[in-house]
């Protein structure tokens, strides 16, 4: 089964950042993840932002670089279980 890894909210409600940058995926195409393992940093102007894996499995395809521009809810990844 496939998952979709989506961007999350940056920062809290009143001080989220509407886009950031991939800048480096701790997990590479094909490896192993467990649920919460850091999976990816984003940066934005204010802060880096550690994702966490929102599920165990393989990481199938990166969706987006390092170097691309993104914003929460975004695609990023995909995860197979």
């Amino acid at each position: 089964m496939e998952e979709q890894v989506k961007l999350p909210e940056l920062g809290d409600d009143e001080d989220s950042a509407e886009e950031g940058e991939i800048s480096f995926w701790y997990i590479e195409e094909g490896e192993s993840v467990k649920e919460g393992e850091d999976l990816v940093e984003v940066i934005t102007d204010k802060a880096a932002y550690t994702i966490p894996a929102p599920s165990g499995g393989m990481l199938k395809k990166v969706l987006k670089d390092e170097g691309d521009r993104v914003k929460p809810g975004d695609d990023i990844g995909v995860i197979e279980s």
